[in-house]
């Protein structure tokens, strides 16, 4: 990661902060991209003291702010050589009554903000390469109840990975996806707290027996943004402790 540009979108809390931590220690100059962008800035401070990090706000559902944001570590470090997308939201409600507009919402969020980024760094990555990453899900193979929204956002995420992959491949941009499986971070306490996850069974059917931590998925996304995976394109890697492959009960 030695002086590599990357854009992490949703990288000022949770799985985002983790993986923009990683990478500045690991030698990145960091572009944290967030909705707040007081928290990015702070991020940004605290992580690289002196403007070795850069903190910008981006709404990724808004095509231009991700042009912004993008062309942000551009005027600032000189060029982009990656980008991570952690950005997302989590909704649980019945399908039968689940409300069109959080429909949209969901799909705004966890789909086409995937795409307008994706674009918005591509186009200033078009002639020297890099590699991007998507945070997708173990919903992207799994079908949970009440979830009807996400888990189709985050399999078309999947899907998207694989068609930037095949069609960027020839500008030398890789592009591939990490899908956790549930990761301890506020937004999981939250959805815990309020009853629409039990962690005690999540943790009794993950054959590793625990949650996901933000250092795990962190780990993931460097080795795919870095030299080592630089043959592997178009790939999710699920890292959720054995989830998927399980399927005794």
């Amino acid at each position: 990661m030695r002086d590599k540009v990357i854009l992490v979108a949703g990288g000022a809390g949770g799985i985002g902060a983790e993986t923009s931590a990683r990478l500045a220690a690991e030698g990145a100059r960091v572009v944290i991209a967030d909705l707040s962008e007081e928290a990015a800035r702070t991020k940004a401070e605290e992580l690289a003291p002196g403007g070795g990090a850069l903190g910008v706000g981006c709404d990724i559902t808004d095509a231009g702010q991700c042009g912004r944001a993008a062309q942000a570590g551009v005027d600032r470090f000189g060029r982009l050589d990656g980008m991570v997308n952690c950005a997302g939201i989590s909704k649980p409600h019945d399908s039968v009554s689940l409300p069109p507009e959080d429909w949209a919402r969901m799909v705004d969020v966890q789909l086409n903000g995937a795409f307008y980024l994706a674009q918005a760094c591509a186009q200033r990555m078009w002639d020297a390469g890099g590699a991007m990453v998507f945070i997708t899900s173990t919903n992207a193979e799994a079908a949970f109840p009440r979830r009807a929204a996400y888990c189709a956002a985050k399999a078309g995420v999947a899907m998207l990975t694989k068609v930037l992959a095949v069609e960027w491949a020839g500008r030398g941009i890789r592009v591939n996806a990490v899908g956790p499986a549930y990761v301890a971070t506020e937004m999981t306490q939250r959805n815990i707290a309020a009853g629409n996850v039990n962690e005690a069974q999540i943790k009794a059917r993950i054959p590793l027996g625990r949650l996901a931590r933000p250092g795990d998925v962190a780990d993931a996304v460097s080795f795919l943004l870095g030299d080592q995976s630089s043959f592997i394109t178009g790939h999710s890697l699920y890292v959720d402790g054995g989830w998927l492959a399980y399927g005794y009960f």
